[in-house]
């Protein structure tokens, strides 16, 4: 399934893609909320695949705005785990265990709405990060394949990044948190859609050009291991999310080096997710 959170008539709404259209399964869910439906989704799956697979009316995509699918309690970002990503940055380390970030829930945004250029920001860098969505509250999770019954399924967020607030004195989660820094989307696939990670593609357009351009062989440490050592820290919750970090082709490490711009259409896709797509537009604050 892939499931949205959408906006129709004033009303927030829960959709299934069927067909190219969407499924209002709101009623069906009995929430409009993404993260009550993902905790009651073992009790509700039968009654939402018997909904998509008997209605007939559906609601085109133009009719409807799209939203971040969820507001996560938590969001950890995983920093440095592909090799093309660590082999461009000179100045990298490969942490002896993964390397975790936070962004925090309120820079969440949605597909189509406008990721703010601060002022004073002179490099405004892109991310396309694979996302994990966890379906379990999980505590000290093995480092094998067992550790997917905690997985819900995946999204796409975009770990927008002010490199010269980062890289000064190591201001990595100021740097990664502006307001409008997290836009997640453009919907959550459940796991059985994608049931094999070993080479997901994934990549980042920036005014049509390519600039990230990666897949998820690429990895420097596995899905189990990630989430083992993260679990081994702290509690995740039903919603949460969990990045997987970004391939090659950052700005930062482009020569000449090429950063976002107020104007700027940035469009990040994986593959069997589907597309996020944002503007870039000055903060006047």
């Amino acid at each position: 399934m892939k499931l949205y959170t959408f906006q129709r008539q004033q009303q927030t709404r829960i959709g299934v893609e069927k067909n190219g259209n969407l499924v209002d399964v709101t009623d069906v869910a009995g929430t409009n909320d993404m993260v009550a439906l993902i905790e009651q989704f073992d009790n509700l799956r039968e009654a939402l695949l018997h909904a998509v697979a008997t209605t007939e009316t559906t609601i085109p995509f133009g009719d409807v705005t799209l939203k971040a699918p969820l507001k996560p309690g938590k969001i950890l970002c995983c920093g440095i785990n592909y090799h093309g990503h660590f082999a461009e940055n000179p100045a990298a380390k490969l942490p002896q265990k993964p390397f975790f970030f936070p962004k925090f829930p309120s820079n969440v945004i949605g597909p189509g709405e406008a990721i703010l250029h601060p002022a004073g920001i002179r490099q405004l860098d892109w991310e396309v990060e694979f996302t994990l969505v966890f379906g379990k509250k999980v505590r000290h999770l093995p480092e094998d394949e067992s550790v997917m019954d905690a997985v819900f399924g995946y999204t796409i967020l975009h770990d927008v990044s002010a490199r010269d607030v980062q890289f000064v004195d190591n201001q990595i989660t100021l740097g990664k948190n502006f307001e409008t820094f997290a836009p997640v989307g453009p919907c959550i696939v459940t796991k059985d859609e994608l049931p094999d990670l070993s080479d997901v593609k994934l990549r980042t357009l920036l005014n049509g050009q390519l600039v990230q351009n990666g897949s998820t062989a690429d990895w420097i440490y596995s899905l189990p291991h990630l989430l083992s050592w993260l679990t081994s820290v702290m509690t995740m919750h039903p919603g949460d999310l969990m990045t997987t970090g970004t391939p090659a082709g950052v700005g930062y490490f482009s020569r000449p080096q090429h950063f976002m711009q107020a104007g700027d259409t940035v469009r990040l896709e994986i593959e069997g997710i589907g597309a996020l797509e944002n503007k870039i537009e000055w903060l006047n604050d």
